[in-house]
């Protein structure tokens, strides 16, 4: 065969160029032409003759007639061959198209778009919905135009429609319709299918927006018609069968022989109603209130509650039906419900009240416009009303304790303001002027004693947060001035006044007062006569004085000033009282107050008030009467004050981490009906885990003060972070977070924003591990902390740590979640971006601006459009010789669109904070232009936006530059955006753009120039 090289018609001097095996088995690689030896014109290697398959170095012309001759044979098999593929080819071709029913064309164009779509028309025209919903959803995962898509999504949402498969009608119309929000077709096919699946509103919304854009089509008017006639129908049947059950209901309740259970059942049935608007507006009309008002009166508990919970609903968000219930029932009836002994009762009527309060409140904030002003009526009235009658429950010796509490709960959360930023203080005023004499009056009530109102262990409590609330709302030195003489004179009157009980009465409302506006309290206390009552008090035989003074001693030895005058002239009484009272409950209080005078040095190691080891005994003492559940809980709950004052002392936190009986005492009581024990608890794990807020003081500062031989403050070794750490576990081992979380429930003035604050810097320290957060959430944490966070996210949140990951020792991925968290920080106020600021991240977020990696780069660039919100950051990109804005420009053309849209905002922004920026955009890069005409022709709607409020910012900044930018293709650009038949932002600004340079000039308006928008 071929490349076997036969040595009898061969010479054996003859070298072949090509590779061959000889005749005995040996392989030759051949050569390349010419050889050494060769002319230089045999230079092809061609065959050497008839019948021998090898091959020799040879001339052109010889290599050219062996080709010839070779191919003039095969060129009739070539020929044959490829021909009988073809066929056969084509036969297969014709077997496909016939195996799936289709023709030639659509085969041939099966992977056109626009033909798979003139397919599928031909397919709907002819009746064939599957065959056209078949074409047009493969020419949907084929299309890559936006455009195309639409019209796509369109049709195939009427072969949905003809298909009865409504639901995927109404979502392909919709997708549809965001694409290009002016398709009046796909409105009106989302308006049918809606229509079908019974969402008449949605549906007359969108058949109205197509009526709007062709007024003359008869279609989109019989259908606005036949809607309207549809939702009418709907209204009335609903309305027919709400009305049917409220009268059946009516009839059982007024039926004076219907069975007890049958009334309660109707009861709670109506509850039920009234928390729809067709129930409770057929409730309202058909003299409801009149029958609730009955109901208020029943001897039934069950009955009373589901009267409040109708009223509830007939109330809530509406403002008009408040006013009309407020008046026909009267705030007499209320407040008598509240104050009824009823815990449960009380607690109803008390919600009913404060959304009353917010129906009529955000009823005075809502923003009406036309006619309805002139119908409405102003709510003032009736705010006034109520709050009055809520001042004159205060003293009422007929209303109970617990509805007491209730209406103090309600002064707190609506007289004062909710944000200083409002000027109106004039519902404090009003209460200050009106009821703050009432309220010392609870505040100086002796529950042990016959006179005065009947009081709970939380009343005085509450009264001290409704003061201090007060007082803090109040602008001016001369408000709170008055706010101080009216108290002097209270606690004057009965402080001059002869007997006993009213020096008592005096002595507990300055107690009030100390533990709510202290300054006001401090100013009570320093009354002549007024400490030396309370000391000789404390020596008194009657329990009750003893124990109205040594409560009054405790809180006054809360400022340094105070408590250095009790060290020198206390400490002794106190000991006394703690060594020889026969009675637990003054001896706890005694112990109290020598705890707290025991930690006026707080946290620093060096500054003692007793000798070395007496707070370990006081803590001992405290956690032995803590255990006692023999003890009353008011008893025990100052046994977890004298902790809180002495866990500033580290030995005394490690014993109490250490008493595991004493950790579950003190949470059984968190989570007990006791909620003055709120802040002990909170202040006591807060200083177990050392979460408050510690400075560090300078090192430099430090030395100077040793050297100036003043005092320096020093930490215990035993709050270092290891023990700290070990704290933490054992407070999770015992349960810490199922207390907080009961902690956070608490509806009650004694939780205040201290309190919470609390609450939240404990949950911080016990996430700082990572593999203790998923206890935390399984225990409710992750539920308790929500409501934290917007209120307090200083506290909940670590941002040292946040800015501490962003280092190039952690992984990329924690630097991108931490400049995510801080991102989402940034944007909610200035307060938490200036914290930011302060912990020095700015410049590490400006170096992750460079990252290579896109998301972290993205995110860091997210994060800076955030923090330019802030002025200090804008005048860093107002400073001259740094290249931060060039950077945003250039940014603003990447391909990746977050980073684009983060830049391009940023650039928004900045631009519009600080004008002068807009000068220097031009000389940051010479594609400037083209990278804000991108911006503007962008299928992101939100790039587009951010590009057209660049372009409006630079030309309101200067006239050049508007001109620069309208003799370019912004030009156009802008008039096209301009015309949108959707009244979007995008829209407006650019006619803005326009506004302005015609304003300048620049142009002339369309009706002036004929041709436009020409400059």
């Amino acid at each position: 065969g071929r490349g076997i090289l036969n040595p009898n018609e061969v010479g054996c001097g003859a070298m072949l160029c090509e590779a061959y095996s000889d005749h005995w088995g040996g392989h030759h690689t051949g050569f390349h032409c010419p050889r050494l030896s060769d002319p230089p014109d045999l230079s092809f290697c061609c065959w050497l003759g008839e019948g021998l398959g090898l091959k020799q170095c040879c001339p052109h012309s010889q290599y050219h007639n062996s080709m010839n001759s070779s191919q003039t044979g095969t060129r009739t098999v070539v020929l044959l061959y490829g021909s009988l593929v073809l066929v056969l080819m084509l036969v297969d071709f014709l077997w496909f198209c016939r195996a799936r029913g289709l023709s030639v064309t659509a085969a041939l164009t099966r992977h056109d778009p626009g033909a798979l779509k003139e397919e599928g028309n031909t397919l709907f025209n002819a009746g064939d919905m599957q065959g056209a919903l078949c074409f047009y959803t493969k020419a949907l995962k084929l299309s890559h135009s936006q455009a195309e898509s639409a019209v796509l999504h369109r049709n195939r949402s009427a072969c949905y429609l003809k298909l009865e498969d409504y639901t995927k009608a109404e979502a392909d119309a919709s997708k549809a319709l965001d694409a290009d929000p002016g398709d009046v077709k796909a409105r009106f096919r989302r308006a049918q299918a809606l229509q079908k699946l019974g969402r008449l509103n949605e549906a007359f919304l969108d058949a109205q927006r197509c009526a709007q854009m062709e007024p003359t089509n008869n279609t989109f008017k019989e259908m606005l018609r036949l809607l309207g006639a549809q939702s009418q129908k709907k209204v009335t049947i609903q309305m027919s069968s709400t009305d049917a059950r409220v009268q059946q209901m009516f009839s059982l309740l007024l039926d004076p022989s219907a069975q007890p259970s049958d009334r309660q059942k109707a009861a709670q049935n109506l509850v039920v109603l009234s928390r729809e608007e067709a129930g409770a507006e057929q409730i309202f009309r058909n003299d409801g209130v009149k029958l609730i008002q009955s109901l208020l009166g029943s001897n039934q508990e069950e009955v009373v509650l589901s009267a409040l919970r109708t009223l509830v609903g007939l109330c809530t968000g509406h403002q008009s039906r408040t006013m009309a219930i407020v008046n026909e029932l009267g705030m007499e009836q209320l407040c008598g419900v509240m104050g009824s002994g009823a815990s449960a009762v009380s607690l109803a009527a008390c919600h009913l009240l404060q959304v009353m309060f917010e129906a009529l409140t955000e009823g005075m904030n809502r923003e009406i416009r036309g006619k309805d002003e002139a119908i409405l009526p102003e709510p003032s009235r009736e705010l006034r009303s109520m709050l009055r009658h809520l001042v004159e429950m205060m003293p009422a010796s007929s209303v109970s304790g617990p509805g007491r509490d209730s209406a103090i709960n309600l002064l707190v959360k609506q007289v004062p303001r909710k944000s200083q930023r409002n000027p109106d203080n004039s519902l404090t005023l009003w209460v200050i002027d009106q009821g703050l004499k009432k309220i010392l009056e609870v505040a100086g009530t002796v529950p042990e004693m016959s006179e005065g109102p009947p009081l709970t262990d939380n009343s005085h409590m509450s009264c001290s947060v409704l003061l201090s609330k007060l007082y803090d709302d109040l602008k001016s030195d001369a408000e709170r001035e008055n706010f101080n003489k009216l108290c002097e004179e209270y606690v004057q009157h009965h402080f001059g006044r002869p007997g006993l009980e009213s020096k008592l009465r005096a002595i507990q409302t300055v107690s009030v007062l100390l533990q709510g506006p202290s300054d006001v309290g401090n100013r009570t206390l320093e009354m002549s006569g007024m400490m030396d009552a309370v000391i000789s008090l404390c020596a008194s035989e009657v329990v009750c004085h003893q124990q109205v003074a040594v409560e009054a001693l405790i809180h006054a030895a809360g400022k340094a000033k105070r408590a250095s005058f009790i060290t020198a002239n206390g400490v002794a009484l106190l000991k006394d009282l703690y060594k020889k009272s026969e009675n637990d409950q003054i001896r706890v209080r005694a112990l109290v107050g020598l705890c707290k005078l025991g930690s006026a040095g707080g946290t620093d190691f060096s500054m003692k008030q007793f000798a070395e080891g007496s707070t370990l005994k006081l803590a001992k003492q405290c956690r032995k009467w803590l255990c006692n559940e023999s003890l009353p809980p008011t008893s025990r709950r100052w046994a977890i004050e004298g902790l809180a004052y002495l866990t500033f002392d580290a030995d005394v936190k490690e014993d109490l981490v250490e008493d595991r009986n004493a950790l579950q005492a003190m949470f059984q009581l968190a989570k007990s009906e006791d909620k003055t024990v709120l802040f002990a608890v909170g202040s006591t794990l807060v200083n177990c885990t050392n979460s408050y807020d510690v400075d560090k003081p300078d090192p430099q500062m430090v030395e100077l003060a040793k050297y100036a031989k003043q005092h320096v403050p020093e930490e215990h070794p035993k709050d270092a972070h290891s023990f700290v750490e070990k704290r933490l576990m054992k407070l999770l081992e015992a349960g810490v977070v199922s207390a907080l979380v009961c902690m956070g429930k608490q509806e009650s003035p004694a939780l205040t924003e201290t309190c919470r604050e609390c609450i939240a810097r404990v949950f911080l320290a016990l996430v700082e591990r990572q593999g203790d957060r998923g206890t935390v959430v399984a225990q409710g944490g992750g539920k308790a902390l929500l409501p934290l966070v917007n209120k307090y996210p200083v506290q909940i949140l670590p941002f040292q740590s946040m800015v501490i990951l962003l280092t190039l020792d952690c992984t990329l991925l924690q630097n991108f979640e931490s400049l995510m968290a801080l991102t989402n920080l940034a944007g909610i106020s200035e307060r938490l971006r200036q914290k930011i600021i302060k912990e020095k991240a700015v410049p590490k977020v400006e170096g992750y601006m460079f990252e290579e990696h896109e998301l972290v780069r993205a995110a860091a660039t997210e994060c800076m459009c955030n923090l330019v919100l802030s002025t200090e950051v804008q005048q860093l990109y107002v400073a001259t010789g740094n290249d931060r804005l060039k950077l945003l420009v250039l940014y603003s053309g990447e391909e990746d669109e977050r980073l684009r849209k983060a830049a391009a905002g940023t650039l928004a922004m900045l631009t519009a904070e600080q004008p002068e920026l807009c000068a220097r955009i031009p000389g940051t890069t010479s594609h400037w232009l083209e990278i804000l005409q991108a911006l503007l022709l962008s299928d992101s709607l939100e790039l587009r936006h951010r590009g057209v409020v660049v372009m409006l910012n630079l030309m309101q900044a200067e006239k050049s530059l508007a001109e620069t930018l309208m003799e370019s293709e912004a030009l156009e650009i802008l008039s096209v955006l301009a015309k949108s038949t959707e009244q979007s932002p995008i829209s407006r600004a650019a006619q803005h753009c326009l506004d302005k340079a015609i304003e300048y000039g620049i142009i002339k308006k369309p009706e002036e120039g004929g041709e436009g928008n020409e400059p």
